[in-house]
């Protein structure tokens, strides 16, 4: 048999690498696919360093104080924009309680009370000296704030400041019901400073427990031509004591010695609660809030319910979660100050 002659072989560059779909892989697609995973651990890294805080307990605790507090020690200052807000806040906040004081003075049967101390301050020519009686001022706020029967128009909110343009005016983030209040406290201010002046509205702010008044928002009621002022810019204590019901989660970030904190704040009525969930994953630390002075209050979706006992109840259910099985929980009592002035 003849062996026929065989050509020198060609050189035969290797086919081109595949990802396996039939696509080349691209040069440098290694590094980069590096690039993106050290990416990823880094993030994972800092993820992981993270402190993630979690404020939990019932509607009205102080939450959402602690939340406003840890911004003022370690977050950033307040816009003009939010200072506004808390500014419509603060004045809609005084024209809640003076409804809800109002109407526990007519429901205590202390409207003669009101009638006496009018007669006397004219009697013996004390009290404040301006043209209205605390019973004037009564039958003014019940009949523009609680009972809607006024039939003359409020007095224009401007009329008092000369003119002069309200530096707090009004603002969309309040709400369109916290800038009516705002404007119905303009118009009414003087009546709501000569009633909570009165000897009857002490006997009054004593009970004020079975209406669920906000107890520090006596500090607005003490100040009330500071807060009807068209200077007004609302103090760093306006801000922590403003009471805006939260009614979404919201988040706080923080850089406290080198080490990153997530703070979370969310609702804490029981239509709020089943939001909480949301805001298990990876806890490092629960604060539960709860109020001490609350002891003698009720909850304001449901009347017959204790709030000292609504926290306790919270507070278990809180602790037995499997979600907090591996975190830490701290219990906050708050409001020590206003429980000592009760019991005391």
């Amino acid at each position: 048999m003849g062996c026929g002659g065989s050509a020198p072989a060609e050189a035969v560059s290797a086919p081109p690498a595949s990802n396996g779909a039939g696509n080349p892989i691209k040069a440098g697609s290694a590094s980069e696919s590096r690039n993106v995973d050290q990416i990823l651990e880094r993030a994972k890294a800092e993820e992981e360093g993270k402190i993630k805080m979690l404020l939990l307990g019932a509607g009205e605790s102080g939450k959402s104080t602690i939340f406003k507090q840890m911004r003022l020690l370690y977050g950033t200052e307040r816009s003009d924009d939010d200072l506004r807000m808390y500014g419509v806040v603060a004045r809609s906040n005084i024209v809640v309680a003076v409804r809800k004081l109002c109407s526990h003075i007519r429901n205590l049967g202390l409207e003669e009370e009101l009638d006496r101390e009018s007669r006397e301050n004219e009697e013996l020519e004390e009290g404040d000296h301006s043209s209205m009686t605390c019973r004037q001022a009564y039958d003014e706020l019940m009949a523009y704030l609680v009972d809607n029967t006024a039939t003359a128009s409020a007095q224009d909110p401007m009329a008092d400041m000369g003119g002069k343009k309200d530096w707090v005016g009004q603002s969309p983030r309040a709400g369109l019901a916290a800038n009516n209040d705002a404007k119905q406290f303009l118009a009414h201010h003087e009546s709501i400073r000569i009633l909570w002046q009165s000897n009857t509205m002490k006997q009054v702010w004593a009970k004020r427990s079975a209406v669920n008044i906000i107890d520090s928002h006596k500090d607005y009621l003490n100040d009330i031509s500071r807060i009807a002022s068209p200077d007004y810019r609302p103090t760093t204590q306006d801000v922590l004591i403003a009471r805006v019901r939260t009614t979404q989660v919201v988040m706080e970030k923080y850089r406290i010695d080198n080490i990153d904190f997530e703070m979370y704040d969310v609702g804490g009525q029981r239509s709020e609660r089943r939001k909480w969930i949301d805001c298990f994953d990876q806890v490092t630390a629960v604060i539960f809030v709860a109020a001490l002075s609350e002891y003698d209050q009720t909850l304001a979706e449901a009347k017959r319910t204790n709030r000292m006992v609504e926290a306790l109840e919270l507070f278990r259910s809180v602790c037995n979660n499997r979600a907090f099985s591996n975190t830490s929980i701290m219990l906050f009592l708050n409001k020590k100050d206003i429980f000592a002035e009760k019991i005391l």
